[in-house]
């Protein structure tokens, strides 16, 4: 089943202002571990939201190419990112506080330095907060399908999501998509592959190999079971 991290909301068209939420916040229940971690923890890893934008540079102890990840659910995936890409700084997006709080508690265990989370919307802190050409690649695995035609609209990845997203990605940086609902990967490939600013590493109409650096978590094992397929798609910014 796929996961139910709703971590942004994609621009209604290009104009800023206009748009509809892609997520329901369902915050769930806090455990007192995990309030804890924004308590003793937010201070390190934390990244407020203000409309005003990051010096990235100064954001980490140490210069490297920026990864952003949106809709990181319980931050398993990052966690294994932050230690096994030493190479790579990684900002996290996730609106769900539960999986934040997880987080912080793991990058505070692993006590490593090369991981800032944001718990905002991603679309505002991308807009405001993130220079343009800053990033280096984003991910985006397992978004809300939005499986009912009606919502379709919600969805995260559409024309104006992914050409307005180039704009925070240098040139020859990378996008990342997951996804394990068939016909939500059919439309990513659609909308990508259509894209002007972005090129399919796989070729037009290929899905990607899985790479070595995605995970499989718990949510993804969960699908398998239930006998979901998995699809990745990797395009690089024109």
């Amino acid at each position: 089943m796929t996961d139910p991290r709703h971590a942004s909301r994609p621009p209604e068209s290009q104009q800023p202002g206009r748009r509809v939420r892609s997520f329901v916040l369902r915050q769930g229940r806090i455990t007192p571990a995990q309030q804890q971690a924004f308590d003793s923890h937010w201070s390190r890893f934390g990244l407020d939201f203000a409309p005003a934008q990051v010096d990235l540079a100064a954001l980490f102890p140490k210069s490297a190419p920026v990864v952003l990840e949106i809709g990181f659910g319980n931050g398993e995936q990052l966690l294994h990112a932050g230690i096994h890409e030493p190479d790579k700084n990684f900002i996290g997006i996730e609106v769900h506080r539960p999986g934040v709080g997880r987080l912080m508690n793991g990058l505070a265990e692993a006590d490593i330095d090369n991981v800032r989370i944001s718990n905002h919307d991603a679309v505002e802190v991308l807009e405001k907060q993130i220079p343009v050409a800053s990033l280096a690649e984003v991910r985006i695995y397992f978004p809300d399908p939005w499986p009912k035609k009606r919502h379709h609209k919600r969805r995260l990845i559409q024309p104006e999501f992914v050409k307005f997203l180039a704009t925070r990605v240098a040139a020859g940086g990378m996008l990342h998509l997951a996804t394990d609902w068939a016909e939500y990967a059919e439309h990513m490939l659609e909308v990508l592959d259509s894209s002007r600013e972005w090129r399919n590493r796989a070729g037009l109409g290929s899905y990607s190999p899985a790479p070595a650096w995605r995970i499989n978590t718990h949510f993804e094992k969960r699908g398998v079971k239930l006998g979901h397929g998995v699809w990745d798609l990797i395009h690089e910014k024109i």
